[in-house]
């Protein structure tokens, strides 16, 4: 038998019989932590003796059975490792005997033993194996589309994988940690372990309660697991769910938003509920109508009239109760002006006017005519050609745009044509100037003739034909005495006049012109500053009668009572002279 035969009999005698392994003193448990994959590194822990034969590692079953695994020899320097299929490849071990095991496993997690033999004693070092394997990110699964107030609901699960060991799973709410609840919040954990990898996986699921205090509050999870240096934790995303909860209070509005309403607007009515889901159908009331208009969230009136000013009102359907309204104000305006249209009169006819206006609220009036804004409604009494042209009355109210009205008149002054004729000598005395001046609607057409020979004038010139008024002129010199007819004519009558006019040799009275309408007003005009300043005179005189009147008065009253005390002293100088006389 070889000495390495020797070597290993002695070994296997001493191991079986244990009277030769010993420890070294002061050699207690050695535990090495490895993370999942990693390489586990185990040193002998031991003193290499001087006579050593050579060194082994070891681990035990759970039986305590050894199973070796590596064998140095301290001689041949050679390694040779024991056939276990799951170190096949993974083991190393070092010249100071320190064991390697490359890709640390679960199952890893074992009691090894370094041996070093020598040919009296077997020295033995345990180390205790740790795999640690951290978990996945917890994320929250499964989550529910929404969340109903009041009603205990799952919200979703927490899910970590791949643990070693099993961690622990803990919900917040907006960042406080989640304690099971009776009826308000319930946690379910659940963990399993995948039997070839020896993972696990640890599940929480969350039942929740939740309020309208949860809105937009994030949910999170989190997993504690141990690793290599000790407790850690990681957390999940966060979660925000969408929390339904019934409508309380409902709105309603009027569309499009407008500081007013006319009549022939359209507006729709839109009522609102502050639950989620907003409610999609609802229940709108007209005025005067009990019964509700089932509809969606809007309900639409076009070219309303002012019959539809009232309160309207909108409910749920399944809770009539909770109801809203909003009062309707269809503001209107009517205008009724009388005469209207085209309208003839004669000259001189009164003419009553009357612009009748019905509204919702006050609304300004204004007259035009011909354009021109006037002061104040017209009235005629006594018509005039001038009174004749378009005259519109125009309403509005102020407060609701585009709520206008306006009706027109349009008047026409008749009148048969008048005639008067003027004569006027020129200063140098060499011609006369006659003038025919024609009043009269439709304008008149006015033909000149001489009397006698019945010859007509072609020569003549008119002025402008302003309020139903205007004048045909002829110059002439007549070597004898002349008369002169005017013929005036319209649709309503012929109009004729004749003046005579003496040789120029011969001179005459001339005829004053006519005053037209221009120079008439300057007069009035003229005419009422001239007033205006008499009244101003004789007021002011009366003015000063008055305090004439009142100053000689207090004058006469004050020489009374002068002359009362003169009197009275003439009394006193009586009697005192009467006492001397009688003295003496």
């Amino acid at each position: 038998v070889s000495s390495e035969s020797q070597k290993m009999v002695l070994f296997m005698c001493c191991r079986l019989l244990s009277l030769c392994i010993l420890a070294p003193p002061g050699l207690g448990w050695y535990t090495v932590n490895s993370a999942y994959g990693d390489t586990i590194i185990m040193p002998c822990r031991l003193d290499v003796p001087q006579n050593l034969m050579f060194g082994k590692w070891k681990y035990e079953k759970p039986d305590g059975s050894p199973v070796f695994i590596a064998f140095r020899s301290s001689t041949k320097k050679s390694v040779q490792y024991d056939d276990v299929p799951e170190y096949k490849d993974r083991l190393s071990l070092s010249e100071n005997y320190t064991l390697s095991i490359s890709n640390a496993r679960i199952s890893d997690e074992k009691r090894f033993v370094c041996m070093l033999v020598t040919e009296d004693n077997v020295f033995e070092a345990p180390t205790i194996v740790k795999v640690f394997k951290q978990p996945s990110k917890p994320e929250i699964v499964s989550k529910a589309l929404f969340l109903e107030t009041e009603q205990l609901k799952k919200l979703g699960d927490c899910i970590s994988e791949d643990s070693y060991p099993d961690g622990n799973i803990t919900w917040y709410r907006n960042g406080k940690v989640l304690h099971p609840l009776e009826g308000a919040v319930v946690i379910i954990f659940k963990k399993e372990m995948d039997p070839v990898t020896q993972l696990y996986t640890m599940t929480s699921t969350l039942e929740y309660k939740t309020t309208k205090a949860d809105i937009q509050m994030p949910f999170t999870c989190s997993v504690t697991y141990y690793g290599p240096s000790g407790q850690k934790t990681v957390h999940s995303e966060q979660a925000v769910f969408d929390i339904y909860y019934p409508t309380e209070q409902v709105t309603i509005q009027v569309l499009p938003p407008k500081t007013a309403i006319k009549e022939g607007d359209n507006i729709t009515l839109k009522c609102l509920g502050n639950g989620n889901p907003p409610p999609e159908e609802f229940l709108f009331y007209l005025p005067g109508q009990p019964e509700g208009i089932r509809s969606s969230n809007t309900y639409t009136l076009t070219d309303v009239r002012r019959n539809a000013t009232g309160d309207y009102k909108c409910s749920l359907i399944d809770k009539k109760s909770t109801i809203a309204s909003a009062a309707i104000t269809v503001h209107y305006l009517d205008l009724s002006l009388n005469p209207s249209g085209e309208v003839t009169r004669q000259i001189g006819d009164a003419l009553p006017v009357s612009c009748t206006i019905s509204a919702s609220r006050n609304a300004t009036v204004v007259w035009m005519k011909d354009n021109i804004r006037l002061r104040s409604s017209p009235s005629f009494s006594s018509l005039h050609y001038q009174d004749a042209g378009n005259y519109v009355c125009e309403t509005a109210l102020q407060e609701v745009e585009g709520l206008k009205k306006r009706e027109s008149l349009t008047l026409i002054v008749e009148g048969k044509p008048q005639i008067k004729m003027t004569k006027k000598t020129d200063p140098s005395g060499l011609s006369k100037t006659i003038i025919c001046h024609v009043e009269g609607f439709p304008k008149p057409a006015i033909q000149w003739t001489i009397t006698g020979s019945g010859s007509v004038i072609n020569q003549t010139e008119e002025s402008p034909y302003i309020n139903g008024r205007y004048y045909s002129k002829i110059i002439i010199s007549p070597e004898e005495n002349v008369t002169l007819t005017c013929t005036a004519e319209n649709q309503l009558e012929r109009t004729v006049n004749s003046l005579n006019v003496s040789a120029i040799s011969i001179p005459e009275h001339d005829e004053a012109d006519e005053i037209s309408d221009e120079n008439r007003e300057k007069v009035n005009d003229q005419a009422k500053l001239i007033v205006g300043i008499v009244v101003g005179l004789l007021l002011a005189a009366l003015v000063a009668g008055v305090v004439y009147w009142l100053y000689m008065k207090k004058s006469k009253t004050a020489s009374k009572h002068v002359n009362k005390d003169l009197g009275n002293m003439e009394e006193n100088k009586k009697l005192e002279e009467n006492n001397h006389k009688t003295e003496a």
